[in-house]
This record gives structure tokens, sequence and C-alpha cells, in this order.
């Protein structure tokens, strides 16, 4: 399959996360499967790919092998468009482990997401800037961007993702609403990208929308399209945001 260049609205960022915590039956997990549902979400409108590496018995892993073959798979049938591969401490919860486990990856991804709370996130960052990686500074609250100002040295980051984790819709959009004064209060202009987590999936999609940030969408996040149907996959899930984000009329309940 040859995919064609992204159509959006503009020239924010519409990330994918197109795997990690779900049960849904359409998610992605071996590199082939990835590979393909990475194609079409770029054909559908994604500019940024979001991973989640599989090993054989289907469980995420950082180890280089899987890492890597999953980046390649992903790379030969998405030239060109920027791939993040994660580096959650869920995965790998010993900050030691998980740093050595990442400094022995030759496959390197585009970017990396850092995730502002974790322990050892500041000698991740600094091997992965070292190695050529862009690394995405994710705050999962008010503390985690306190910390993200105090550690400075923004200039590193190339971009900031705004994750609000509660569950509850308009709690989440304060949330976000918070981070993303604090972050502008302190003169951080780094773009944002921001997104919600199940229920509050689409509302923080929406305001982040309103407000001219980018934003996430993906099984990861969420199965559910707008109107509350089960989405039939990523691609589905790129194109009802992106209807969001061109200001179209979503689908009617069916």
């Amino acid at each position: 399959m040859t995919t064609t260049g992204p159509v959006t609205p503009s020239s924010r960022t519409v990330q994918v996360a197109l795997n990690g915590d779900s049960d849904h039956p359409a998610m992605p997990r071996t590199p082939a499967d990835i590979a393909a549902d990475a194609a079409a979400c770029v054909v559908a409108g994604a500019t940024v790919l979001h991973l989640h590496a599989f090993d054989d018995e289907g469980v995420e892993t950082l180890a280089e092998q899987e890492v890597g073959r999953t980046l390649r798979a992903v790379r030969a049938r998405c030239p060109g468009v920027p791939v993040s591969m994660t580096t959650f401490a869920q995965i790998e919860p010993d900050p030691a482990r998980r740093l050595a486990t990442v400094a022995a990856w030759d496959e390197l991804p585009d970017l990396v997401p850092a995730n502002q709370g974790e322990d050892g996130i500041t000698e991740l960052t600094d091997l992965l800037v070292a190695r050529g990686v862009g690394v995405e500074a994710c705050v999962f609250s008010v503390a985690d961007v306190e910390r993200f100002l105090e550690r400075g040295r923004h200039d590193r980051f190339v971009r900031i993702v705004v994750e609000p984790m509660e569950p509850e819709p308009s709690a989440a959009c304060d949330h976000a609403v918070r981070m993303e004064s604090l972050l502008a209060e302190n003169g951080v202009a780094l773009e944002q990208v921001q997104h919600g987590m199940g229920a509050a999936t689409w509302p923080v999609l929406r305001q982040a929308v309103q407000r001219g940030h980018g934003f996430r969408i993906g099984l990861e996040d969420t199965g559910e399209l707008p109107d509350g149907r089960v989405a039939a996959g990523n691609p589905e899930l790129v194109e009802a945001a992106l209807t969001i984000a061109r200001g179209r009329r979503g689908r009617p309940r069916g």
C-alpha cells in the first residue's frame, strides 16, 4: 500500500495512539498489523504515530528486538511520518533497567514521550536527546507541570502533551486548562497536544481544537466514537477527530 500525504484542517499535530492498554478487538499488536493500521491512519489524516511494541506473547515490551522490528515495519508502510515509541514506566518500572533497555535500542524512533512524573525521566530524556531523538514532555497533572518547570531546559523538548487523567469529562477539561494556563504563565511556548481518556476523550479533544492545540486520538485512549458507538478501529477514530477539527457535523447515532 502506498500512503498519500495526510489532509488536515491546519498544521496542528494529529497524533494517533494505535495501541497500548486496550482490550478493543481491533487493537494491533504484531509489527505487520501495527504497520497496516498506521498506514490506514495516515491516509485518514494522522500526522504522528504513537506506538507500543509487543512480544510474541502479546505482552508490551521495551526490548530492542521487538521495538526495532515494529519501527521498521511501520516505517516501511509510512515513510516520512514521525513515529513515537513509548517508554512508559509501567512496562519497565525499574528506572535503571529501563534506561539500560532504551540505551540498547539500535533502531531509534523519531520521538519518545517522557512522562514528567516518572522516576528516572530526566536521565532518560538526556539519553534520548543525546542520541538525536525528539522528546515530548508529557504532563498528567499540575504537579507534573510544576516538575517540568522546575527542571528547566525546556528547549530540549519538541512539544508538550497535556494528558488529564480524570475520567469525568468536565473535570478533565478543567484540569487541561489549568495545566495549559500554568505553562503559559511561565512563558512555555512549546506546541501542545492534548488528549483525555475514556469518557473524557472527546470533550478534551473538542476543547483542544477550540483552544488551537493539536490533539491525540486512538484505541489507547478510547474505543468509542463521539456518539457512543463502538469504533471499528483507529482509522475511524482519526476520521471522527478530524471531522470535529474541521467543524463538520458527525454522523447521527444509528
